[in-house]
C-alpha cells in the first residue's frame, strides 16, 4: 500500500513538462522520469514533501498551480547552490561584505543561512519561518542546523520585523525570501512593510529581496521598493525567472565600488557555485518597469489578482 502511494505521488509529482520554483523560480526540464517521495505531510499552511532524483533532493510545496521547489540541494555536493536565485542574493554582500547582524524571512530548506553563516561564523542570523513543518523538514532531510548564532522564530515575518523596530534591534543583512504557495505574501510586500523593515535596517545596511523576473507585480513592486528606499540595484541573470532588488538607505555604491567589494569575496564564495565577478556589470539601476504604477500599501495590493 505505502509503496503504490509513493508510485502514485511519483507519477502526479513529475508528470508536467516543467516545475516553476516556488522561492528560487527556476525551472525543472523534461527528462526526470521518476522521484522517490522520502518525506510527504501536510501542515498547517500548506502541503509539503521532499523528493529525490538523480541525487537532488528538492523540497516542494504544492501549489494552486502544481507542485513547487522551495529549495533543491546536490547531495553529491551539498554545499553549491542549484538555483539562480541563490547566487544572486549572495551578490547583497557587494554592498556590504561583513555583515554581522543578518535577518532572512523565509527559511526553505536552509541553505542561505547555512552559507552565510559557514563565511560569517561570528554574524548572529535571526531566522523567520512561519511554519514549524518547514523548519523540521530542513533539519531532517537538508542538513540545517540551528546553534548560538543561528536562530530560527517560528512567527510571520510582519510580527516579528515589528516588534524587532519598537524593541530597537538593527539588521546590517536583510534578506526577504518569504513565500506562499504561489507568491510573497500581501502583506510583506507593501509600502508599509518596507518601512518597518528599514526601521530595523543599519545606517549601512542593505535588504536583498527575491522576487519574479516575470510577475505582472513586477511594476507595482518596483515603484513600491523605490518609494521606500528610492534607487535600488536590480539584479537580473539569463536562464532565471528571479530578479533581486538590492536596497539600502544611504546612496548606493559605485560600480568601482562594487567591484572592489567583489575581488575578496570571489574565493570564499566559489565552494556555493557563486561567480560573484559577474554581478557588478548586471546590477543596474535604471528603472525598466511602468513607473506610472501604484505604490502596494496595507489598502493597495492586488497580489492574488496580478501574481504570476
Amino acid at each position: 500500500m505505502k509503496t503504490e502511494r509513493v508510485l502514485h505521488r511519483t507519477r502526479r509529482l513529475w508528470r508536467q513538462c516543467a516545475l516553476f520554483s516556488l522561492s528560487m523560480m527556476a525551472s525543472l526540464f523534461c527528462g526526470v522520469v521518476s522521484a522517490e517521495v522520502l518525506h510527504e505531510e501536510k501542515s498547517v499552511y500548506r502541503n509539503i514533501f521532499v523528493t529525490e532524483v538523480d541525487g537532488r533532493r528538492c523540497l516542494m510545496f504544492n501549489a494552486i498551480r502544481g507542485e513547487r521547489n522551495q529549495t533543491c540541494m546536490d547531495m553529491r555536493n551539498p554545499k553549491e547552490f542549484v538555483f539562480h536565485y541563490a547566487r544572486m542574493t549572495m551578490a547583497g554582500l557587494l554592498v556590504n561584505p561583513n555583515p554581522q547582524h543578518i535577518l532572512i524571512a523565509g527559511l526553505g530548506g536552509g541553505t542561505l543561512p547555512t552559507a552565510l553563516h559557514e563565511m560569517y561564523p561570528d554574524a548572529t542570523i535571526d531566522i523567520l519561518e512561519i511554519d514549524q513543518a518547514v523548519v523540521n523538514v530542513a533539519k531532517n532531510f537538508f542538513n540545517f542546523q540551528e546553534s548560538e548564532q543561528v536562530q530560527t522564530h517560528v512567527v510571520d515575518a510582519r510580527v516579528f520585523i515589528k516588534r524587532a523596530g519598537l524593541e530597537g534591534k538593527k539588521y546590517d543583512f536583510i534578506v526577504l525570501d518569504a513565500f506562499t504557495g504561489e507568491y510573497i505574501p500581501e502583506h510583506l510586500m507593501t509600502q508599509e512593510f518596507l518601512e518597518e523593515v528599514k526601521q530595523v535596517l543599519t545606517p549601512d545596511g542593505v535588504v536583498v529581496a527575491n522576487t519574479f523576473s516575470s510577475s505582472r507585480l513586477y511594476s507595482y513592486e518596483s515603484e513600491t521598493y523605490r518609494a521606500v528606499f528610492g534607487d535600488f540595484f536590480n539584479l537580473k541573470m539569463s536562464g532565471s525567472g528571479n530578479r533581486v532588488i538590492i536596497a539600502q538607505q544611504k546612496p548606493l555604491p559605485s560600480m568601482g565600488e562594487l567591484k572592489a567589494n567583489a575581488q575578496p569575496l570571489f574565493e570564499p564564495l566559489k565552494p556555493y557555485g557563486v561567480d560573484i565577478l559577474e554581478f557588478p556589470a548586471r546590477m543596474g539601476t535604471r528603472p525598466d518597469w511602468d513607473q506610472t504604477r501604484r505604490v502596494l500599501t496595507d489598502q493597495f495590493s492586488p497580489a492574488n489578482l496580478l501574481g504570476r
